[in-house]
């Protein structure tokens, strides 16, 4: 047995009366209040969660740019300054070793935010690179409160030192919050407009603090899964793997094979032109069954599994993302097996839900 390492937050999240769960070796909050009353107060109103088990690198050096060209999927030379994107760590067969988050700060200076499961090997993965960049693993010394929902803005702007309108989706800047140094971004993983807060470690108790005071619920773990699923986002683990491939799991769209050569490039360059055997889709139960990972799924054009299943407090029904044979189409009727009992579903469009659209910085 080992200690489950601590956030920050730890000592409020059991004074708040969370049940706490081990998460990537993390002993985190599941929820609070409920997972019902908890996700419908970020699609409501306004939540945060405290995810500080999430692995955080800085790339320094003249060449930060070309290590994480050759490493991850996405094309880091379409950033600009204070901007960010989604990506890719793929191997040399194209599946994905973990999905991640890179922002720029300037032309020689990056953070990269991995999943906590990950981030060690992912770790070794950028330190073995034949690269002059300069790394620093920052996890221990930082925090990183996620608020998230349509009332965010009114709920935090008299905390902050700057301007919520002049953040464009995806944006990042330093400012401060609560009196306290921060850097801000406008990137989230509910489906909702929201802001993700970098602090110091020693900062996070008193930040925590002013949100609640402002009137933002802690959220839990339990519901941000409801959440992400209700957005279609993907989870490690769930809708990516190393067996797993990005045309498999629609996120094509980060994969830049125009930039040149990287890391799984020529085998992910091959799945393109061939086209991928399975992808991932959405489905809506057409009784009150509950999908749940794992449970198989029988299509006119053979047989998937569910990757990620829940009930939707918001659609009222049951909703999964589950890996089918690429010839099936939305609007397709199939059953999900639940508990060795057939039940009706109907494949959709993903997301099931978002309310994000893109902010653009206000004019000065």
């Amino acid at each position: 047995m080992f200690d489950l390492r601590k956030t920050p937050l730890h000592r409020h999240h059991l004074a708040a009366g969370a049940r706490m769960v081990d998460f990537a070796g993390w002993s985190m909050p599941v929820q609070y209040e409920g997972l019902i009353a908890e996700h419908s107060s970020v699609r409501q109103s306004c939540g945060m969660f405290d995810v500080s088990h999430m692995g955080e690198f800085l790339v320094e050096g003249p060449r930060a740019a070309d290590l994480l060209q050759h490493r991850f999927s996405n094309d880091v030379a379409r950033l600009r300054d204070g901007r960010s994107q989604y990506t890719l760590l793929v191997n040399e067969d194209g599946g994905v070793v973990d999905d991640a988050m890179i922002y720029r700060w300037s032309e020689d200076r990056y953070l990269v935010v991995v999943n906590a499961a990950n981030r060690e090997s992912d770790w070794e993965t950028l330190c073995d690179s034949e690269s002059d960049a300069a790394l620093r693993d920052i996890t221990f010394d930082c925090a990183l409160l996620a608020v998230q929902g349509p009332r965010t803005n009114e709920m935090i702007e008299d905390l902050v030192d700057c301007d919520l309108t002049g953040i464009r989706r995806a944006g990042i800047l330093a400012t401060r919050i609560a009196g306290l140094d921060c850097w801000l971004a406008r990137t989230g993983y509910t489906g909702e407009d929201g802001f993700e807060i970098f602090l110091e470690a020693g900062d996070a108790a008193e930040v925590f603090e002013a949100l609640c005071d402002a009137g933002v619920a802690p959220v839990g773990l339990g519901a941000r899964n409801t959440l992400r699923l209700e957005a279609g986002m993907a989870l490690h683990g769930h809708e990516l793997s190393a067996e797993i491939n990005p045309y498999e799991a629609n996120l094509g769209g980060v994969v830049r094979l125009n930039k040149g050569e990287f890391t799984g490039s020529q085998r992910l360059a091959q799945v393109k032109s061939e086209g991928p055997a399975r992808r991932l889709f959405g489905l809506k139960m057409e009784s009150r069954h509950v999908p749940r990972d794992g449970y198989p799924v029988d299509t006119e054009h053979g047989t998937g599994e569910v990757s990620s299943g829940t009930y939707s407090p918001t659609l009222e029904c049951g909703i999964a993302m589950a890996f089918l044979p690429a010839d099936c189409k939305i609007g397709d009727a199939v059953e999900v097996m639940v508990r060795n009992q057939s039940a009706p579903a109907r494949l959709c469009e993903l997301p099931f839900y978002s309310n994000v659209r893109r902010w653009r910085a206000k004019p000065s």
